[in-house]
């Protein structure tokens, strides 16, 4: 999924009751890409390394992506980090950080939207290389459906109570 749904996603799922919850759980959502796209971006724009050939429409080829890019991404992208993380983050605070629990679900959602051919999720990482063959979120089957229930969503739960009538 795109890094802005992942964000969307994961406010609306575990951001909703503060302003402050909204902007943590959208940090936490898009976290795990910009935490391995994002250093990749951020060095290719530096000049720092060569960045891939992105062809339109079309994912580069994986081999042409440094592998700390790689490396990075099975980190954040591993429930099993995620679980470590969160269980580490809830004996400290004394409390679960819910707003956390949208790395968990830009996870889960990636896992049947990631196909083989580019970044497929290795959401069982150290423990296991098992990645699954999905349909790549940028298919209009993924896409379309993402926005739309995005766009609703974001509606019926952000702007449709500022008109409702209260008696």
């Amino acid at each position: 999924m795109d890094i802005v749904s992942h964000g969307l996603w994961g406010s609306l799922a575990f951001g909703r009751s503060t302003r402050k919850s909204f902007w943590l759980a959208f940090f936490f959502g898009i976290a795990p890409d910009l935490f391995s796209f994002g250093t990749y971006m951020a060095a290719a724009f530096l000049g720092l390394n060569s960045h891939a050939d992105w062809k339109s429409g079309e994912p580069p080829d994986p081999s042409q992506i440094p592998i700390y890019v790689h490396n990075l991404y099975d980190l954040t992208h591993s429930l099993i980090v995620f679980a470590a993380v969160f269980a580490l983050v809830w004996w400290f605070r004394k409390k679960p950080l819910y707003e956390l629990a949208a790395w968990g679900l830009h996870i889960l959602v990636d896992i049947p939207t990631h196909a083989y051919i580019f970044f497929p999720t290795p959401f069982l990482w150290p423990l296991s290389d098992l990645r699954i063959d999905g349909i790549p979120w940028s298919h209009p089957i993924i896409f379309i459906p993402n926005v739309t229930l995005l766009l609703v969503s974001y509606y019926w739960f952000f702007i449709r109570p500022r008109f409702t009538v209260k008696e």
